[in-house]
């Protein structure tokens, strides 16, 4: 089962590449007739149909036709993407370790069961650590004498899962009114980007702990050991 989520996962990620390929595409060729609109699947969608009902006064029908069907694929694949989604939720009803680490913050339905299903037995990592640094989830370092600088993300490692905890740590910083005082601490230390990296960090390494324990989420709760 967990190959069949990887293989959805896959699925997804290629229907949101092509997907924003096709909206840059389409937004472009409106754009040189005029027609402006703002960025993003849901302007996008909203803008559309006038759109195309302006443009088809002045172009070849042979192009609106075009641009209709391009319009057609690009709903289509939102189906799909849908479709695939709704089936990686069916997925975490039934799963105690996807239902366990969607309670952390920053995972969502994305994030927990492609961690569940690319961890495999989290017990092949020693630590969390060890977990966190294979995702990729450590910040590059550099220094002599002592003094060691953290910056940005190493980029090493699984980059899907790694982009999927960025984008949860970023959501935590950038939504939630009270992340807690840890965060509050090393936003008043570090760089933005430098706590985007530490928060998805921690969020890697709790994830290692509350599968490689079989528990549930506890605020706080980072271990190091597999029992």
């Amino acid at each position: 089962m967990q190959q069949a989520v990887l293989m959805m996962h896959r699925q997804r990620e290629q229907l949101v590449k092509f997907r924003t390929m096709q909206i840059n595409g389409l937004r472009g060729m409106l754009a040189e007739f005029g027609e402006a609109m703002g960025k993003g699947r849901s302007a996008l969608g909203k803008a559309i149909p006038d759109a195309l009902t302006r443009v088809e006064e002045c172009l070849p029908k042979v192009l609106i036709d075009t641009l209709r069907e391009q319009w057609a694929r690009i709903e289509k694949m939102d189906e799909e993407i849908v479709t695939i989604e709704r089936r990686l939720r069916e997925w975490k009803k039934e799963d105690k370790a996807v239902k366990a680490i969607i309670e952390i913050p920053g995972v969502g339905l994305l994030t927990a069961t492609a961690a569940v299903a690319m961890i495999g037995d989290p017990k092949a990592f020693r630590s969390g650590r060890e977990f966190a640094a294979w995702v990729g989830i450590v910040p590059k370092q550099t220094g002599s004498g002592g003094k060691v600088n953290l910056h940005g993300i190493s980029k090493r490692g699984d980059t899907y899962l790694r982009t999927l905890l960025i984008h949860g740590a970023r959501a935590v910083l950038t939504r939630v009114k009270e992340p807690g005082p840890w965060v509050e601490q090393m936003k008043k230390r570090r760089p933005p980007n430098v706590v985007v990296t530490a928060l998805a960090n921690k969020m890697a390494r709790t994830i290692w702990a509350v599968l490689a324990h079989v528990r549930s989420y506890e605020k706080g709760y980072v271990s190091m050991k597999p029992v």
